[in-house]
Order: structure tokens, then sequence, then C-alpha cells
């Protein structure tokens, strides 16, 4: 905000007020200034005036506050202050006396920034003390000894004027041998609201309530009808057990009016710890989840926690925005991965929690936006990007703090935090006096804003994304405080968004170059996009084969959403160790399904068939596969009459497929064959299995098989060819014998022609050839094997 919006419009105290402050001040200077006269009295300051003695800087004694209440008082109220003293020096103090001082109003928020970094200065005290039983006496206060003290004074005493925010001093007085008089040794400053009356207006506050987490949840499930989830640690069961940080959350936010930031990774990690899961543990060696029951508790108590309340849902995950905007575009398809985490967000929150959340907000880390930021935080389908007002400043001469609202174009708004709310709650607030002090701060910034213009303006709260438990109770015990005072009243997040919007707020979203460089130091890598991208690819291509895909689609989806999680900040290592488990996993499944080597294939004669085998050691049966054999020499090798083969595929989970392919052999020699698995859309499935395939055209074996046959040929004509003999001899006799006959009648004209020993020899010479009669080349019941240069048909 700019300075200008520090400024409230005050009304006039009252005058009586007014003079009793003047006249005790005239007063307390008069009697220190008689104290001058003593010889161990205090010297004057440069101005003359005569307040006790400050030492520079921090003092010697440390004082903490460690409870106020009530943190804002009203009219007819005590004011306690608890807390402790430390004579931090090497001197012992003597006389020490804890008393309290009111300041002048403090009508600036910059006023109280300026007061919370000074606030142990010695220096700044310049109120009288209250003094008189009001106040509490140590005698001897020894070094690195600590002493209790508790101050109860009514407010009447305080002399509180106007509306306002009064700082309130705890100081401790004292003398030391080295300086004999008294001086404020120490002091602690916080705040004191004060507005016991009712207001024209009230500011409409919301306040979000985190509950987010980091990534507990592997990709990695069992082979079990349940897919029994893996783990990467137990410490989510520490978070939601009996005390913890979100055990905690829960249970004090269950009795505030806030609106409920929820990633729905948390509610579906807890969700899967009330059945049985498992934890990596060292090694191979994974060991049984116990928790279930205090899942199931959680689970129950946020479901009655969240009743009657409105649910903000961020996509899966919590997804970094800054650093998708930043260096994921630049990677294809990163984007997707957010609308897919936004796209599951709200029925994971409803199925588990019951209730219908909003996806309407998004919420980069700290509020910090520009053009790139809200461009990808909105590319998902949300409209509003909760912003903070320390990276959305103003750029007008307003006089307020304007409410949150901000129309940014394009249909979007921009709901804009308030930074030094926001802020209030963060460090160590495991110590009262830490804790006090933030919520007296916060209780100061939230009246002094209501105060500075008389318009009702809606004011949000975002504090840090994981609180610890102490920052949680401290949140609740300012926001407690908050409720019950009247400048205030309670308002949802999708109220707030809707409310008016001030035509003098802003509306220009910050430069690039305006985003913090502290906060772009800590974005995801580009590397971390590339991988998650190489590891979606991969999945994509897996997933076309499986008959059941959501039981690997669904776990590495979630999976690859957490690995761009905002929870990876300042965790480079375990965030790389994490994207890279995931990817070996993949990588596991996908080579369960693979060729089995072949080692050296004879072929022998002319066509054969070549057997390959497709292992699928999933669980699951795989489809949609085509095995293809290719022969890197088609003229010795055919396969399928061609260079390749291909056959459709689909095996059952846990089994193995032969699949045969018909070769053909045109020479002799050694080819190469290559089997490779394809998805139906033509992409390479595994690595490829090579071998040689020998080819022996004609072997030994084949010899003698052909051997046989031609004998078994030559016996059958051999066989042929004497008994045609046999039956052309018995011709030849019975000719004779009816030649032998017919020598007494008639001689025949023609007889003298024929020669007995030369059968036929009378025939036609153009008389053609029966297939019957005997050979011509081959002599009469001649058993000498055939010529030389002969062929035999067979």
């Amino acid at each position: 905000m700019a300075e200008a919006a520090d400024f409230q419009g005050t009304r006039p105290s009252p005058a009586l007020r007014r003079l009793r402050r003047i006249g005790a001040l005239l007063t307390g200077g008069l009697l220190l200034a008689g104290l001058l006269q003593l010889p161990a009295a205090a010297p004057a300051d440069a101005t003359g005036q005569t307040t006790p003695q400050a030492a520079s800087g921090v003092g010697s004694v440390s004082v903490s506050v460690d409870s106020l209440t009530p943190s804002a008082p009203t009219e007819g109220d005590t004011v306690t202050v608890t807390g402790t003293v430390t004579n931090k020096s090497k001197q012992t103090v003597t006389d020490a006396r804890v008393g309290l001082r009111v300041g002048p109003l403090l009508n600036t928020r910059s006023g109280i920034d300026s007061l919370t970094r000074n606030s142990d200065d010695v220096q700044s005290v310049v109120s009288p003390e209250i003094g008189g039983k009001y106040a509490e006496e140590f005698p001897r206060l020894t070094p690195g000894v600590s002493r209790p003290f508790s101050i109860s004074v009514p407010v009447a005493k305080l002399d509180l004027g106007e509306d306002g925010v009064y700082p309130l001093a705890v100081s401790l007085a004292g003398q030391t041998p080295a300086q004999p008089w008294e001086q404020v040794l120490g002091v602690q400053q916080t705040f004191l609201p004060w507005q016991p009356g009712k207001t024209g207006t009230r500011t409409k506050t919301t306040f979000l309530w985190p509950l987010i987490s980091t990534a507990h949840m592997t990709a990695e499930t069992g082979s079990n009808e349940q897919q029994t989830p893996l783990f990467r640690d137990d410490d989510l069961a520490e978070e939601i057990s009996p005390g913890g940080r979100l055990d905690r959350m829960v249970a004090l936010g269950r009795d505030l009016d806030v609106t409920w930031v929820i990633d729905p990774d948390l509610l579906a990690s807890v969700d899967a710890m009330t059945e049985r899961y498992e934890v990596q543990g060292e090694g191979d060696t994974d060991t049984v989840g116990s928790h279930q029951a205090v899942a199931k508790r959680w689970l129950a108590e946020v479901q009655q926690a969240v009743a009657d309340r409105e649910v903000v849902a961020l996509p899966f995950g919590d997804p970094d925005l800054a650093s998708l905007a930043h260096t994921g575009t630049a990677v294809t398809g990163s984007l997707s991965h957010l609308k897919e985490a936004t796209g599951v967000a709200s029925d994971t929150v409803e199925s588990i929690l019951h209730v219908k959340p909003t996806t309407e907000f998004a919420w980069p880390v700290n509020g910090a936006v520009d053009p790139s930021i809200v461009k990808v935080a909105t590319s998902a389908g949300a409209d509003k990007v909760i912003a903070r007002s320390d990276t959305f400043e103003e750029s007008g001469d307003l006089s307020y703090t304007p409410s949150a609202p901000r129309p940014i174009g394009g249909g979007t708004t921009a709901v804009v935090a308030d930074a030094r709310l926001s802020t209030a709650f963060q460090g160590d607030m495991t110590k009262a006096s830490t804790s006090t002090q933030a919520v007296q701060r916060f209780l100061a910034q939230s009246l002094t804003l209501g105060l500075q213009t008389g318009k009702q303006r809606s004011v949000v709260v975002a504090p840090q994304r994981t609180p610890s438990a102490s920052q949680a109770q401290t949140m609740a015990e300012a926001l407690t405080a908050l409720q019950d005072r009247a400048w205030s009243e309670s308002q949802d997040l999708t109220a707030a968004a809707r409310t008016k919007p001030d035509p003098a707020a802003t509306t220009k979203v910050p430069s690039a170059s305006a985003y913090p460089s502290s906060l772009r130091r800590h974005e995801l890598p580009r590397s971390a996009f590339e991988q998650i991208a190489r590891t979606q690819d991969k999945l994509d291509r897996f997933k076309v084969i499986l008959s059941d895909q959501s039981r690997v689609v669904t776990p590495f989806g979630r999976a690859l959403n957490r690995g761009m999680s905002v929870s990876w900040r300042d965790r480079g290592t375990e965030a790389a160790v994490y994207r890279s488990g995931v990817e070996a996993y993949l990588d596991t499944l996908i080579d369960q399904v693979k060729l089995i080597d072949k080692s050296e294939t004879k072929l022998s004669g002319r066509s054969a068939t070549i057997p390959v085998t497709v292992q699928n050691n999933l669980v699951q049966g795989v489809e949609h596969l085509v095995l293809r054999l290719s022969s890197t020499n088609p003229t010795r090798l055919e396969i399928g009459g061609d260079a390749y083969e291909e056959q459709p595929i689909a095996v059952s989970g846990g089994h193995s497929q032969s699949v045969k392919f018909t070769t053909s052999a045109n020479a002799n020699g050694r080819a190469t064959v290559v089997a490779q698995l394809y998805t139906q859309d033509g992409q390479k499935y595994g690595d490829p299995v090579t071998f040689d395939v020998k080819v022996t055209e004609i072997t030994a074996t084949v010899m003698l098989v052909i051997g046989g046959g031609v004998l078994l040929l030559v016996l059958a004509g051999f066989r042929m060819y004497t008994q045609r003999k046999r039956a052309a001899a018995r011709e030849a006799e019975e000719q004779h014998d009816e030649a032998g006959e017919d020598v007494d009648g008639p001689p025949d004209p023609g007889a003298s022609a024929a020669r007995p020993e030369e059968p036929g020899a009378g025939a036609r010479a153009d008389t053609p050839e029966q297939p019957s009669d005997p050979a011509p080349d081959t002599a009469p019941e001649s058993a000498d094997p055939s010529g030389a240069g002969e062929r035999v048909d067979r």
C-alpha cells in the first residue's frame, strides 16, 4: 500500500482527557526536575526533559510480554499483563520495578510497523509510568536470573482517549552499581486496540484457513485388486495425529468463521490411509502402515468442521502456478497437467468431505502475480486469483486501504489480500511473547485499517500455506479476538470477491520485472517440467495397450500433479528424487510387456515357420499390440511373402504367447531378422529383438530324403520294365507258335520280309509309339545302370 493509505480520518478527542494528559506530563516533568537536585540524580537529556535515564538501544534487561488480556479491552475491563524479566548484564540490578506506560495514539499502519521493529528499544520510552500499585517491584535482579511478573490495571487508569491503537510499554527501571540512578534498563512495547463503542461501519474480514501438506504418496500401487498405495514416508500420520499440525488446524478452525482452502491431494492421501497402505523402507523393504484409525478420525473431524462452511478446492497437488508460468509453459503439455489437476479437484473433495467446493480461485505463492501467472492461473477455469497487496501495490493517492476485489480484465478478478494482516503470523510462534505480540499487532492493524475511512470494505487475510501448530494456535487466538470486536465482521471468500470494487483502486497487474526475485530463485526448473513431460509421453504410449487403463493412469496422473507442487520449493533434491522415482517405476511396468530374446535360428529347406514369444508380466491383460517380424535381407529370406509380416497380439496377465511367422528362403546364407512390438497407432513399444536365421536349402537330411525317393522311383520303374519285358516275351512266344502252325499252309506272301528275331519289324515306320511300349533305347532285360549323361525323371 502507498504510505498515503496509512492515514485515517480522526475525530477530536475529549478536551478533558487532553487536559488530563497534558497535566500528567507537566507534573511528571516537575517532579523529575526536582530529582536533578539530588546527588545521584539522573542527568537531563539533550531536550532538557528529565525522564528516567534510558540506556542506548536494547536494554541490559530483557522484558517479555507473555500474555495480555483482554487483547482488545472495552469500558470496565481490567487489563492484565504477564511476562518475565531477565537480567542479561553482568551487574546486579537493584530497586527494580516493572511498570506500564501508555504512549500516544498511533494513527497510521506504518506507525505500527515502525513500533514493531523497535519494540525493545529503551530510547523509545517517553511516556510516564502509571506507577503506584500498578507495578511490581524486585529489590534485586542478579545476572542471568529471570523473574515473572503480573500486573493488572483497570482500563480507566490507562487514560485512553479516542478510538484507535495505543502503544503499551512494559518497562523495567532500576539501578546498577555503575549507574546508581533510576533508569529504564529494558522494555517491550506492544499494542492496545481501543474501540469500546459501536461503529457505523464494520470491516468485512475474510480469513483463509489452509489445509495443505507436502507430497506423500508415490505412483506405485500393489498388484492386488485394491491397489495398495505406497507412501514415501509416514510423516502424514504424524501431522494428523492428536497434537499434530493438521490435527490442530482442524480442531482450531472448527470454531472459527473461516474459508477453508484445501488441497485435494491431502484428502486423497489420508483417505488412502484408512485402508491398507505401505510405506517405503530402507532398500527394497516396505513396511505396512498402521494409522488407519488416525486417518478415519481426522477425516471425520474435517467433515464436521467444514459443514456449512465455504470450501475452496485448489488444483490437485497444489501446483506451483508461478513456476508453470515462468518455466513450465516452455515445455509442451505442462498446462494440460494443471487442467487435469483442476478437473479432479472438485470430485475428490466432494467424494470425501460430502460438500461441494468452489474451484473458482487460484492461489499463487505468496499472492505474487504478473501477467503470465494470471494467464496460467486462469487457463484451467479459475476466474479469480488470490493476490497480495505487497506485490499488487496501489499507485494512486488513496488515503485508505481499498477493498480486496479488483477487476483486471478478461473477466478475471484479483482478490488482493492485505499483506500486513496475512504476514502477521510468520516466524517462531512457540514463544508466548512472540505469539502475544503477533496477536496484538494483527488486531492493531485491523482496527487502524477500519478507522481509515467511513466506507465499508472487504479485507482478505491469506496466511502462509502450511502454518505450524503454534502458528495455527496464534492465528486462532487473533481471529477469536477479532470476531468479538465491534469493528469487524466475518465474510466468506466468494462474497468478498463479489464485493463492489473500489473505483480508485489500481487494477493494473504488476509487470514481470516487478515479480520478487526472492520468489523466482526458488521456482521449479525447466528440467522438472521436461521430466514430467517425458514421463507423460511414456504413460500415453503405455496406457493404450492396457485392458484396464485406470489402474495405471490414475496413480501416475496424480503423481505427476504432485511433481509440480508448491511444496517442492526449497527442496530441489527431494523433488528430483520424487520425479525420477515416478519415471523409473513407469519404466519398470512398461518393461513387463516385452519380447523374449532369441538365439540364432537355422532354416532348412525353402520354407519354414519362425516362432516369436511375447511375455506379459503385468497383472492385467494387454491388447491392441501388433508384432512385426522384418527381414533385413528379403532377397535371401522373405517373411510372409514380403520383407515383413505383422500380426495382432493380445496376452493375458501373467502369461506368454508365441506367434508363428511363415518364411521363404531364396538362397543359402545368413539373414538378420528383427522383431518389434507396435501399438495400433504405429508407435514402437519396447525394445526390438534381433536374431540371425541361417538358411541352408539342401542339407544332408534333405539329401537322404530325396535319395530315398529317387531309389523308390528307380525300383518302381525297374519293376514296370521287367513286367513289360516278360509280357513282350510271352507275346513273341505266342506269335512264334502261331507261325509254326502256319508252315503247312499256303505260304504268306509277306512272310519272307519279316524276321523272327526282330519282332515288329514289319510295322510301319510312322506308327505312333504307345506309352506302354518298351523304351527303344533300353536293351531288353538289361540290368546294367544307365549310361553316363542320362537323366532319370522322377
